[in-house]
């Protein structure tokens, strides 16, 4: 008889055990299966100069960062600065990877636009936010539809992708940068992927 009610009392206390350890844990940390794999390749328009495109492979030999980013982005706009000062830093070259910045906007409805008007929309307002702002990019490219980032396993933006000279994902940041996880995450590890080589 005593068990019949100790059961209901153990499988209580191991549910509150799971609850209580899941209260611990960080929430931008999310366990990604892209760590330590290589990088999906990508080849997307510029920003800066559409007609031209950039491919990851062109950071090779590099450690670097993938920041995704867009202009709708609350978020964003609470990690700009710390990027601006990062970039100032140049402890890593920043890449940014305008996601989904028309698409994204809840405000627009990009249903029946034009991939060329869609386009043209994208980069007048990652422009005009990035010279309201200043651009810690080395480069951003354009990742109009979102299928790159789809392919990276974003979330939400921001997320920031530490890469390393094999073109390998190290580390996976979800939400905004901040200047301490730069302090305690960014710079350590980008110190040891560069000195590992």
């Amino acid at each position: 008889m005593k068990a019949k009610f100790l059961v209901p009392l153990i499988l209580f206390l191991v549910l509150a055990g799971f609850l209580a350890f899941g209260l611990t844990l960080n929430p931008r940390e999310v366990p990604s299966p892209l760590i330590d794999k290589p990088a999906p390749a990508f080849r997307l328009a510029r920003l800066d100069q559409p007609a031209q495109t950039f491919a990851l492979e062109e950071m090779r030999g590099q450690v670097w960062l993938l920041n995704v980013w867009a202009s709708w982005c609350v978020a964003c706009r609470q990690e700009h600065p710390v990027l601006v000062d990062l970039a100032k830093r140049q402890l890593a070259p920043i890449v940014g990877l305008n996601y989904k910045e028309v698409r994204g906007d809840g405000e627009i409805d990009a249903r029946d636009m034009a991939l060329e008007a869609e386009t043209a929309l994208a980069i007048e307002r990652a422009h005009g936010w990035l010279r309201a702002h200043g651009d810690p990019y080395a480069l951003s490219v354009l990742d109009i539809d979102g299928r790159v980032g789809i392919d990276f396993g974003v979330y939400g933006v921001p997320e920031t992708f530490l890469i390393d000279q094999r073109g390998n994902i190290r580390y996976k940041h979800i939400g905004p940068i901040t200047p301490e996880s730069v302090e305690k995450i960014f710079a350590p590890r980008i110190e040891e992927l560069k000195r590992a080589g």
